[in-house]
């Protein structure tokens, strides 16, 4: 199961534990194969009926051996992959959307579209170098929340941004500079805004920066220069979103 994780993903996923797979069953994936313990097919029998057409009983130590997993949950499951959205029409179709720049660890990834569907942001977009949404660490930070997040890969962060702003997009920077505006501060009526994260080592390119027509800040206490990146897009989504 392990080399099928890629950045841009690959045909299959993993959905680890029952949540995880109840959820990517909802949003209509289609399973492959399920190991499961006889604790774990009893809770896929209360939501997928013919889950015997696809699952196998398996020990937890071979559980462990086939998925490498040091800790194998009850339920781990492979779903094909479900189509790619296209950026283009993602961008016609968002109301409040998120952008990841460089976000390259999966749980930060995870989490941010935990955060997203949380707040009722409606879109994900991610250039190549950011983690895979769909990455078994991103699903299971994200509890299969992901699934509720429509996502695409856009090539080049700045020019979509530049096109995004074109058609009437709020396009909102997050940096911890002090120039920035303080996020308090921002007002948007009826909007649509894209809100844009860098990595966290980094944060964003002057490129991408010079690209938003919002650069926000978070206000901190002196000697704190930024929060973690799924931490402040928790705040940025329920303070920009309202």
């Amino acid at each position: 199961m392990g080399v099928i994780q890629r950045r841009n993903g690959g045909p299959l996923f993993i959905a680890e534990g029952d949540l995880v797979t109840e959820r990517a069953l909802n949003a209509g994936c289609e399973p492959v194969a399920v190991l499961c313990s006889e604790k774990g097919a009893r809770r896929l029998a209360e939501f997928a009926p013919d889950y015997e057409r696809y699952s196998f009983f398996a020990t937890e130590e071979l559980r462990r051996n086939v998925t490498g997993l040091g800790v194998p949950l009850e339920v781990i499951s492979l779903f094909k992959r479900p189509e790619p959205c296209n950026a283009d029409e993602l961008l016609q179709q968002f109301r409040f959307g998120v952008f990841a720049d460089n976000v390259d660890n999966p749980v930060n990834v995870g989490s941010i579209a935990r955060n997203m569907a949380a707040m009722g942001w409606d879109a994900l977009f991610l250039d190549n170098n950011s983690a895979d949404p769909l990455a078994r660490r991103a699903l299971r930070v994200s509890m299969g929340n992901a699934f509720h997040v429509p996502h695409a890969r856009v090539a080049d962060t700045a020019e979509f941004i530049r096109a995004a702003a074109a058609d009437g997009v709020a396009t909102i920077a997050l940096t911890p500079a002090s120039d920035a505006m303080p996020m308090r501060d921002v007002r948007l009526i009826g909007q649509r805004r894209l809100l844009v994260l860098g990595s966290e080592r980094d944060g964003l390119s002057d490129d991408v920066l010079g690209a938003c027509t919002l650069r926000v800040r978070i206000e901190m206490r002196d000697g704190i220069d930024s929060l973690n990146v799924a931490a402040a897009s928790a705040v940025a989504c329920y303070t920009l979103g309202k």
